[in-house]
């Protein structure tokens, strides 16, 4: 089950090397989900180090988050990807009462 009402093609993905955002809204999609994506792949992050680290630390019931930030850089908050797109689409429901 999708979390939004979205249909085929509301979000594209560009080709690699492509300049501009790495996921393409439509309209619709960009009025659900109002975020601009940059995706990266890579062996490893050390920002996984801090998770993990941020998961051992978290009780029962209770969702792990990270908040990170390098000098003369805004802070940066990191959750696990599901739960941050549980996250917009109680957002969205919410907007759409």
């Amino acid at each position: 089950m999708s979390r939004f009402p979205l249909q085929e093609g509301d979000i594209l993905s560009t080709s690699m090397g492509a300049s501009g955002e790495d996921l393409q809204f439509s309209p619709r999609a960009r009025e659900l989900i109002p975020i601009s994506v940059e995706c990266k792949s890579h062996k490893a992050f050390a920002v996984y180090k801090i998770m993990d680290q941020a998961a051992s630390n978290t009780r029962k019931g209770l969702e792990p988050v990270s908040i990170i930030k390098a000098d003369r850089k805004k802070p940066l908050v990191v959750v696990d990807a599901e739960y941050f797109f549980d996250l917009l689409q109680f957002k969205s429901s919410k907007t759409n009462d």
